[in-house]
């Protein structure tokens, strides 16, 4: 992955969007909506302002009912957002479980910038019966960034941010009060994932990667190859002559890039699973409006500092000896972090456990889009490594 991509693993990048569908389309324009008319000299047209209020009614309705329906009530459960301060600042972290005693689940979110907080609540709440699930608004993400606004120039680094991770866990671990918690990261959630159990391995009980990234180098090609076999195999006219039109990367701009996002996504099913996501993250309980420029804001001044530095990222960086036991889940085409760098990742690995997890249908996004499916090979396979006294 070149530092002159369309950025590969965020939602949203200024120039250059990665999902460039309907429902990203609807949410660029709702906040375009917003920015008018809080920026302007004068107000918005009145029928505009109408049906604004209008939507706003329906998203606080909604709002109110996921309130109710995803409110934690058992009585060793525990349904907490705070800000902590972490690496000298004021970060976002949520934990939510119906009991107390379950294995603490930290899950490391990917873009980068792209948090899970606004969004997630309704595809993590299965999850809450056998795990305590807590997530984390990075530095220059989600509500982290709402509150210190744009990071200064050179705190928005890899190195400091495997240091707040790590910073994280400790604060789980003592609100939870747990020796250990076990660690999920997703897309560039598993850059952070990897470095934080090698740096620590004493403060997690098992590592599991998903959308795992291995090689920047490797990254795209691999990709363009295997999009243009799905596209031979599916006799889909359209996508062969886009693909073959822009050819294999590098690319000099963001159309060749802009062509394969386009056909993962599709391909992978992802587009109606990325459109789904602005309306769970409108009608999410406690969520308002900045909290969605926050998320969409993030996304950019993340992407504009952090994906540089992971395209200069040595794929031995991310491989090599680990002390605690590694696992993959891993959609069975994912045309993003493609599938066979995250076999070939764990073959290439020293682990006292290790275990590569094919997860059929899911794509880059598996954790979320087959999340029953990921739940119950996390019962299975991992949830076990932190209930052994």
């Amino acid at each position: 992955m070149r530092a002159d991509v369309v950025y590969p693993l965020s939602l949203l990048a200024a120039r250059r969007p990665r999902y460039p569908t309907l429902g990203f389309l609807l949410l660029v324009h709702l906040l375009a909506v917003s920015a008018t008319a809080q920026t302007t000299a004068g107000p918005p047209p009145p029928s505009q302002d109408r049906e604004f209020q209008k939507l706003d009614v329906l998203a606080t309705a909604l709002r109110n009912r996921n309130v109710r329906d995803y409110t934690i009530t058992t009585p060793s459960g525990i349904d907490q957002g705070t800000y902590v301060e972490i690496g000298g600042i004021q970060q976002w972290i949520t934990i939510r479980g119906e009991d107390r005693r379950n294995p603490g689940l930290l899950f490391v979110h990917g873009g980068p910038g792209d948090a899970t907080n606004p969004w997630s609540y309704a595809v993590f709440r299965p999850w809450l019966k056998a795990f305590t699930v807590v997530q984390w608004d990075q530095r220059g993400a989600g509500r982290t960034l709402g509150i210190n606004g744009k990071p200064p120039g050179g705190t928005l680094t890899i190195a400091r941010m495997t240091e707040d991770g790590l910073e994280v866990a400790e604060y789980v671990r003592k609100t939870l009060q747990k020796d250990k918690v076990i660690l999920v990261g997703h897309s560039w959630g598993s850059i952070l994932g990897v470095l934080m159990v090698k740096a620590r391995p004493d403060l997690f009980y098992a590592y599991v990667g998903t959308g795992q990234v291995v090689d920047s180098a490797r990254n795209y090609a691999l990709a363009y190859d295997e999009l243009v076999k799905k596209a031979e195999a599916l006799r889909d006219h359209r996508a062969i002559m886009e693909l073959k039109d822009v050819g294999p990367p590098p690319y000099s701009d963001g159309r060749g890039y802009a062509v394969q996002r386009k056909w993962s996504n599709l391909f992978q099913g992802a587009d109606v699973f990325l459109a789904s996501m602005i309306g769970l993250a409108m009608s999410a309980p406690g969520n308002k409006l900045k909290d969605l420029n926050d998320w969409v804001d993030g996304q950019d001044v993340s992407g504009q500092a952090l994906v540089p530095q992971m395209n200069a990222l040595d794929a031995k960086t991310v491989g090599g000896d680990f002390a605690v036991p590694v696992f993959v889940f891993q959609g069975t085409e994912d045309f993003t972090t493609p599938t066979r760098l995250a076999r070939e990742f764990v073959s290439s690995i020293t682990a006292p456990r290790k275990d590569f997890v094919p997860i059929d249908g899911g794509g880059h996004f598996a954790v979320f889009m087959k999340s029953d499916v990921f739940l119950k090979e996390l019962v299975r396979r991992v949830r076990a490594f932190a209930t052994v006294p």
